[in-house]
């Protein structure tokens, strides 16, 4: 069955007037085989002693006293953070060496050390790289040539990877890790209302996730699920990953099967559009019967399937005991975390349906405009409760966007 979705939402106004199937970006210079090794996409803030991220880095690099390229292109000042991220994979077995390719990078030659053979070399020898946190327009702008080509270190890296080696990063390290990354991304609710824009809001990645999935860091804490929304439709990509902070997306590969577990400290969401629409004759953005579910540290998730396996301390809820009860609101929507909380309720309510909105403040840009957020159960719709933690994980509720309008002033003194 084809899939069918509306044409790249556009800034508000202007949308297209037809539905498009699904088209992958274009597809990197790759084997068509996928690559034997693995991914580590941490959502931003991630921890020194989040050992259960940093045993699995080392881990897939090769074990104790795997070597490790460390990246700090992103950051603002390179020599610290590439320094304090090689110690923290000192401390957990691996023997790391800092790859001197960073802008910010005093005396550096960022052009020069991308085509240097020798460092090229212990990259492709390595059997692993980790990138820092910072700026990912740094990162993309050093490993590719201005001609958009690949930089010798670059094909190291793929290399490195199709060989068997992990690549793992956090923050901007996460980023960079589809094919289409936030450039200079917004905030969820100006970008909801403007729409996305090339080279300014997006900007292509390095794709080591491949073409089907598009990702973003820094989600739970930023509302930042939201914001996926528009940039998806934007580059009709299907399956969206968000991860939260101090936590970690890891993603394999059994033959052709892509597969993602999420370990630390929080989960992340998943958005699929596969049966998503927009109505073009609406202004403003707005999409329906999309799917959003919360992958809980421990569970997985088959990219090919779409079958969701929990955590083993998960229980299914059952539906017929709910433990919640009553109308389910959310007055913002986009804050830290609500989302998730939101869900959480429902899949263990008296309710078929939960209502967010997003607003901004009166001093904000158009204050009256925002949107409402429909969360519904589906026969499909499934949640698990773990029995030693208050944590749920939810699997496909479906979700509706569509833009409101609020009256100013939003209150008035009695």
């Amino acid at each position: 069955m084809s899939l069918r979705l509306a044409a790249a939402f556009l800034p508000a106004l202007a949308f297209a007037a037809t539905l498009w199937p699904f088209a992958a970006p274009a597809a990197h210079a790759a084997e068509a085989a996928p690559p034997k090794g693995a991914l580590v996409i941490a959502g931003g803030a991630l921890r020194a002693n989040n050992d259960q991220v940093w045993d699995r880095i080392v881990e897939l690099a090769g074990g104790r006293g795997a070597r490790i390229a460390v990246f700090p292109t992103a950051a603002g000042n390179p020599q610290r953070s590439g320094d304090f991220i090689a110690g923290v994979l000192a401390r957990h077995g691996a023997r790391p060496f800092v790859v001197p390719l960073a802008p910010r990078l005093a005396g550096s030659d960022v052009r020069r050390a991308a085509e240097d053979p020798q460092l090229a070399a212990s990259v492709r020898a390595a059997g692993g790289a980790f990138f820092t946190g910072g700026d990912q327009g740094r990162i993309t702008a050093a490993l590719r040539r201005p001609d958009g080509s690949d930089s010798a270190v670059l094909e190291a890296l793929w290399a490195m990877y199709r060989r068997g080696g992990v690549i793992a990063g956090t923050s901007a390290g996460a980023a960079i890790m589809s094919r289409t990354m936030f450039y200079e991304g917004r905030a969820p609710l100006p970008t909801l209302k403007d729409g996305i824009t090339d080279g300014r809001d997006i900007a292509p990645g390095l794709g080591f996730i491949g073409d089907d999935v598009f990702v973003d860091q820094h989600l739970l804490v930023r509302g930042r699920f939201a914001r996926m929304l528009p940039a998806m439709l934007a580059k009709r990509y299907r399956l969206g990953l968000g991860i939260d902070e101090n936590t970690a997306a890891v993603v394999t590969y059994a033959g052709n099967r892509q597969l993602i577990q999420v370990i630390g400290y929080k989960g992340a969401i998943l958005l699929d559009l596969a049966q998503a629409t927009t109505d073009t004759s609406r202004p403003g953005f707005n999409i329906a019967n999309a799917r959003i579910s919360y992958l809980d540290s421990g569970d997985r998730y088959d990219v090919a399937s779409g079958a969701f396996t929990p955590g083993d301390d998960k229980n299914k809820v059952d539906p017929e005991a709910p433990a919640v009860r009553g109308p389910l609101f959310a007055a913002d929507i986009l804050g830290n975390t609500t989302v998730v909380d939101l869900l959480q309720k429902l899949c263990d309510s008296d309710q078929q349906r939960a209502t967010g909105i997003a607003f901004g403040g009166p001093g904000s840009g158009t204050p009256e405009r925002g949107f409402e957020f429909q969360f519904s159960r589906t026969p499909e719709s499934e949640g698990w409760e773990s029995t030693v933690a208050d944590t749920y994980s939810v699997y496909r509720m479906r979700m509706d966007v569509r833009p409101v309008r609020v009256k100013q002033p939003l209150y008035e003194a009695e």
